[in-house]
């Protein structure tokens, strides 16, 4: 019988996902213990679509990105038809990494151990020292999914991959004349946060401690609009109604679309501060307008997918974060700022100004997460209420959360 690759088949986590009082965060154990943060991977993680980059990062034939989480790794490639690819990033000789380098560009993928070629579309092309009657089709590489809109690349690990077309629907109307798909990434922040993933996420989802913590953010964005927020606030309300209207006859197609039906993404058009065009510390534009948006104002638009990427896309520039988790207590974040690709650095835009805003409001989160998650760790944390005013957003993503955790655990088969 021929042998063919195939992706990896998903294992199923072992531990339980943990009980949760609704309207509170969740147990101790699902932040600090091993085993829960190897359930969060194998059940929320690996079977659901993940940001891994961003399109002008493969662009081109022979571009490449590399994602990483866990146990696994995919190589996203442009082949030489202009074909995006993903493969997992797994040798078909003895299973060595290929791939070692975030990005890059290559006529082929070369594995380091004992010089396997491949081509950039997965496909064996050379063996050395295999003998005569090795058969070189046969070992492809495993493919993964891969799907990439208005700009934005997402994979996933999983060899049965859910559909991305409803993602895909509300982001393209809104996302697409950004052009970060003709974009170019001018900065680019890694940090190592001492947290759990989710502490990262909820963090993101509420903004309770923005008053406080972001007065870089706060000059341009008000600290309402997110979604489940009810803070009654008529002055924002008259502001939104006459944003939406103005974006309206500017073919903007605003519409707010969060997580619908209990779904993975959110994507809102939300309108700046009166004199603020772009998260600037002025209100000024920091490079060239990007895409096919008007030189006015057209707010910010906001992304979400659960659970590793929040996004800003303004007039001028963009923000992506990526949140990786690499163990109950330590998470990557990857913060790119991306700009129109003809835009000239020193004359156009300067790349530590793009970045401003959000880099200053980014580490401020790292610090609170640290600090939040150290009080999680302690014997004497116990699960607080939620503001039922301001903090709707974290008991959502803690049901999104949990419904995931419950879903794969309930289709586990019986030991």
């Amino acid at each position: 019988m021929s042998e063919v690759a195939l992706a990896p088949a998903r294992v199923l986590a072992e531990s339980p996902a943990p009980p949760r009082i609704p309207g509170r965060p969740l147990p101790r154990a699902s932040y600090v213990d091993p085993g829960e943060f190897t359930a969060d991977l194998e059940t929320v993680f690996y079977p659901g679509w993940l940001f891994a980059g961003h399109s002008c990062e493969v662009a081109e034939p022979g571009q490449y990105l590399t994602f990483s989480l866990g146990t696994e790794s995919v190589i996203v490639a442009r082949d030489e038809a202009g074909v995006l690819r993903a493969h997992h990033n797994v040798c078909r000789h003895r299973g060595s990494r290929i791939a070692t380098a975030d990005r890059g560009t290559a006529r082929a993928l070369v594995c380091p151990y004992h010089q396997w070629v491949y081509g950039l579309d997965g496909q064996l092309r050379s063996a050395r020292l295999m003998g005569d009657c090795f058969a070189v089709e046969r070992y492809a590489l495993a493919p993964a999914a891969v799907r990439e809109v208005a700009g934005l690349v997402f994979v996933c690990f999983d060899a049965d991959a859910p559909s991305f077309d409803p993602a895909a629907d509300a982001l393209q109307p809104q996302l697409h004349r950004h052009g970060l798909d003709r974009a170019k990434v001018v900065a680019r922040h890694s940090y190592t946060v001492q947290a759990n993933w989710k502490t990262v996420i909820e963090n993101n989802r509420e903004c309770y401690h923005c008053r406080g913590n972001h007065p870089e953010f706060l000059q341009s964005n008000f600290d309402l609009g997110s979604h489940g927020e009810v803070r009654a606030n008529d002055a924002f309300e008259r502001t939104l109604a006459e944003a939406y209207a103005r974006w309206d006859a500017l073919g903007l197609a605003p519409e707010e679309v969060s997580f619908p039906d209990g779904a993975w993404f959110r994507v809102s058009r939300l309108p700046l501060k009166a004199g603020y065009v772009t998260e600037s510390p002025d209100g000024r534009p920091l490079a060239p307008t990007m895409g096919t948006l008007p030189d006015s104002d057209v707010g910010s638009l906001r992304i979400i997918g659960l659970p590793n990427l929040w996004a800003h896309a303004n007039r001028d520039y963009a923000m992506t974060t990526r949140v990786t988790p690499e163990s109950a207590g330590v998470t990557r974040v990857d913060v790119s700022f991306l700009v129109d690709r003809d835009a000239v650095e020193g004359v156009d835009y300067e790349p530590e100004q793009v970045a401003a805003v959000w880099r200053a409001t980014s580490e401020q989160d790292w610090e609170l997460c640290e600090n939040n998650y150290a009080g999680i760790r302690s014997r004497a944390y116990f699960p607080g209420p939620l503001s039922t005013v301001t903090e709707n957003s974290v008991e959502a993503f803690l049901a999104w959360f949990d419904s995931r955790r419950r879903t794969a655990a309930g289709s586990s088969p019986s030991r």
